[in-house]
């Protein structure tokens, strides 16, 4: 097979990939239907926060940040990702690459940031409601966003317009890796370690400890309800309450083993190649690369069903929003769950 370069004309091109259409087809489609459920979900997530005045609290502020992060890496990242991953050509400028790469690590640093901040939030919520309000107030929950911005912008074009993914590993960048119309996202051995430890690691470690920290105490605070009941020793009630704590306890291990697993399960891969693959001389093909990025970016589909789907506020406010009940005068004012 001959082989096609992106700029035939210009030297040190980036080659085509060679894939007939019947391999180009699914992938649109399989990347298209991607995107557009990230954006429905996340814009309905939005949606719901924003209009209805009941669901106005601190908490789901971080929520609505958190959707606004994933429908923007939905609307401004992977369309042209994935063009990039289909093609392999890059067909948009040197300096755009630098802006989307940016943009990407930003995002999905964010994306990271505001669930490491909503299992603190639950932390309190769960292990010390009564001073709650008090611990997670406005100011409190601004700071977070505030600091999930910010950090993973500083971070993110710090990186990639300092060239400090590539600090190091320069000669073999340029010689190996650089040429017209790709646009690779390029770590070099020590970038690669430093930004898996602040995109992934360092906000997973504290998601594992205060998710493991919430089920222990939940474990506890159930038994501590059955061991009363047993003391009490009431006939009457005494098998619904024991059912009750059981109940409990299993709702609390599935919901925190759903929140780490997808977490777990979508960036995982990505970061691990991105802090090895130096170290292994880049022998990790760049499509597998690729198609870890493809999971990662899943985690933002996933969130508004992991984040939200749980909650039967957000089924009401869904079921409103698609019937176009939204419209309706004073529909924001709908009551979507009692206390």
């Amino acid at each position: 097979m001959q082989v096609q370069y992106c700029y035939e004309s210009m030297n040190r091109s980036c080659e085509k990939n060679g894939w007939s259409n019947s391999i180009k087809i699914p992938m649109y489609v399989f990347m298209a239907s991607t995107i557009v459920t990230t954006l429905a979900g996340n814009l309905a997530v939005i949606i719901s926060i924003a209009h209805f005045k009941q669901l106005h609290t601190p908490t789901n502020y971080l929520i609505l940040s958190m959707a606004t992060v994933d429908f923007l890496l939905g609307s401004l990242v992977m369309p042209y990702s994935m063009v990039r991953s289909v093609e392999n050509c890059w067909h948009f400028g040197e300096l755009f690459c630098k802006i989307h790469t940016s943009i990407d690590i930003m995002l999905s640093t964010a994306s990271i940031f505001h669930l490491s901040f909503i299992s603190v939030d639950r932390y309190y919520a769960v292990c010390d409601p009564l001073r709650y309000k008090t611990r997670i107030n406005v100011f409190v929950i601004l700071l977070m966003i505030f600091t999930s911005w910010m950090v993973p912008a500083v971070f993110g074009f710090g990186m990639i317009f300092l060239e400090l993914n590539i600090k190091g590993s320069e000669n073999y960048f340029y010689n190996q890796v650089s040429c017209f119309g790709g646009c690779v996202v390029f770590f070099s051995a020590t970038s690669g370690v430093v930004a898996s430890m602040v995109s992934f690691y360092i906000p997973g470690f504290v998601m594992l400890c205060v998710y493991g920290k919430i089920y222990i105490i939940a474990r506890r605070q159930a038994r501590s309800i059955k061991d009363v009941a047993n003391q009490i020793q009431f006939q009457i009630g005494l098998g619904e309450q024991q059912h009750v704590s059981r109940s409990k306890e299993r709702k609390a291990a599935k919901t925190l083993s759903i929140v780490m697993g997808v977490f777990l399960m979508c960036w995982s891969p990505f970061f691990f190649c991105t802090a090895t693959d130096a170290f292994m001389n880049y022998a990790i093909p760049p499509i597998v690369i690729d198609a870890f990025v493809w999971i990662g970016y899943m985690n933002s589909t996933f969130n508004p069903m992991v984040y939200a789907f749980f909650y039967t506020w957000f089924r009401r406010a869904l079921r409103m929003i698609l019937f176009g009940k939204v419209f309706h005068l004073d529909s924001s004012r709908t009551m979507l769950f009692y206390e």
